[in-house]
């Protein structure tokens, strides 16, 4: 048995090492109990992006047609395995009954405003460790319809009054701006103020930070069950020991789900799998980080090589390769880059991104566990909005408010 905490972190990932600088910087003792090796998660394959422009939850208007559509296509950007799982019959029905205007600008404002704060704080990272690689170089997306480049627009008008300057640009200045764009392109929109990092040096990083500042990290320990009292949890019990805490977070991504049921929680997120691959560079090496809108492809330039990351299956636990959708990966970059017939794949990595029905994280107290503070559900936008996410945790954990916090985010609300 170890010694009380102020605070147990479950999960060692971008949410969890955020939350744990944000409360160690203001004297709280923290441990992280973290099942693999920090920063090997989901974390890993975000495709590194820190853009307040790119926070459209997944249920948008409109998308119900197009995405039945998708679902024909085994190569689509968006997949859903066949199921009956009771899961994600009722995760489906809630996706799409999230699909209506009201909601989506309240998601928008709420993803937005959590990316705002943590690109500042990333910025200031950057500063601190510069072996996180943080740059603002902005972002570029690329259409190549008339439609897609609507669809960016729109993107952009949505975002344009939560003071994220956008440009709309014809196909002529998408070239000038990125001259590594070949083929048939109508235009796009370039968000100049958004910036980029490496996840993994990141997330490790924040680490350091915390380890700095007192918080004590455990690797490859894996809670598996938790001791209550009435309403509040009193320990973790792991494969390795138990761990006693005042409070407790949540904040495991797409395993949230099975370990909340041991707490009789309904925590509806589904294991959204995405890929990302490390490819050698091209013959002209993208400068700007690019989404390739009709493909649903992030480009994001390394140095030394180029990381392209792509598609969305909701398969839950199935972390099987289709290797048909990674060529599909491949074969929608090339119609936007010159990739060479034969693509050198330095690595591969696939993962489950964990996505809630109306693509809003969870993040607050538990009203059937008083002590538990959720924190999961980020779907694509972890790395984005984690450092927020920490000052959001920490703010309710210390003083039970926040400016940060929206009705939207409330844990309860499935």
């Amino acid at each position: 048995m170890e010694k009380n905490q102020d605070v147990i972190i479950i999960g060692g990932g971008i949410i969890g090492l955020s939350a744990a600088v944000e409360l160690a910087e203001k004297g709280t003792s923290v441990l992280v109990l973290e099942k693999g090796k920090v920063g090997f998660g989901c974390s890993y394959g975000n495709a590194g992006w820190l853009t307040p422009c790119f926070a459209m939850p997944l249920p948008m208007p409109g998308l119900f047609f197009k995405s039945l559509k998708w679902l024909l296509n085994p190569e689509g950007p968006l997949y859903i395995k066949p199921s009956l799982d009771p899961l994600l019959m009722r995760w489906l029905t809630r996706f799409m009954l999230a699909m209506n205007e009201k909601q989506t600008q309240k998601a928008i404002e709420a993803l937005v405003t959590l990316s705002q704060v943590s690109l500042q704080k990333y910025s200031a990272l950057g500063k601190e460790f510069p072996e996180i690689g943080f740059e603002g170089k902005g972002l570029l997306m690329v259409a190549q319809t008339t439609a897609g480049v609507r669809s960016a627009e729109e993107e952009m008008k949505r975002v344009a009054g939560l003071n994220v300057p956008g440009q709309l640009l014809t196909e002529q200045e998408v070239r000038r701006l990125e001259p590594s764009v070949i083929g048939n392109i109508q235009g796009g929109v370039y968000f100049p103020k958004e910036a980029h990092a490496e996840p993994l040096k990141v997330v490790q990083a924040l680490a350091e930070k915390a380890l700095r500042l007192g918080v004590q990290i455990q690797e490859d320990i894996e809670v598996t069950d938790f001791e209550m009292e009435n309403k509040n949890i009193q320990s973790v019990r792991t494969l390795k020991g138990t761990y006693k805490a005042n409070q407790f977070v949540l904040a495991t991504g797409s395993w949230s789900t099975e370990l909340a049921k041991k707490l009789r929680l309904g925590v509806p997120i589904l294991g959204g799998k995405g890929y990302s691959m490390i490819v050698a560079p091209l013959s002209i090496q993208p400068k700007i980080p690019m989404m390739l809108i009709e493909k649903k492809i992030a480009i994001t330039p390394r140095e030394g090589s180029l990381r392209i990351a792509g598609t969305l299956e909701l398969v839950n636990q199935d972390f099987s390769i289709t290797q048909r959708r990674v060529q599909a990966i491949i074969r929608g970059s090339r119609e936007f880059l010159p990739l060479p017939e034969k693509v050198e794949i330095k690595e591969l990595w696939r993962g489950l991104r964990p996505c809630t029905p109306d693509g809003v994280p969870m993040i607050g107290f538990s009203k059937k566990v008083s002590n538990l503070m959720l924190a999961c559900g980020h779907q694509m936008l972890g790395l984005q909005s984690g450092y927020g996410t920490g000052q959001l945790v920490a703010d309710l954990i210390l003083t039970g408010h926040s400016d940060l916090n929206r009705d939207v985010y409330n844990p309860d609300r499935f």
